[in-house]
């Protein structure tokens, strides 16, 4: 089995800043892409920031400048530093991956159970 557990969330003041962590563990062969999404309340999903295996990424524009996504190989964790954060980031953030699991062919996707980010004075 494939499991993600996420950590990092919590209450910070404008500007603060906060890092998420997402690792994965289970059987897995090779991981080939991980990233962030978040969703606010009466809001829709949307992609925050991802990263592939042969290193590039690639951020929604809201937070180009402010977040940086970065992947422990060895670990398989995958982090997303935020910083300068504002009240509008406030939001339950998850990770997903994609991934090959080990004596199988086949590419899934699996995502974490989410974590709360709340920015507030």
């Amino acid at each position: 089995q494939v499991q993600l557990v996420e950590s990092g969330g919590g209450l910070v003041q404008p500007g603060g800043s906060l890092r998420l962590s997402c690792a994965v563990s289970g059987s897995i062969s090779s991981i080939f892409a991980m990233g962030w999404h978040r969703q606010a309340p009466g809001k829709q999903r949307e992609l925050v920031a991802g990263t592939t295996s042969g290193g590039s990424t690639n951020y929604a524009d809201s937070v180009k400048g402010r977040f940086t996504i970065s992947r422990d190989n060895a670990q398989n964790t995958v982090y997303l530093q935020m910083n300068s954060l504002k009240p509008e980031d406030t939001a339950v953030y998850y990770c997903n991956v994609l991934l090959q699991r080990r004596g199988y062919p086949s590419l899934d996707d699996y995502w974490g159970q989410g974590t709360q980010v709340t920015v507030s004075s």
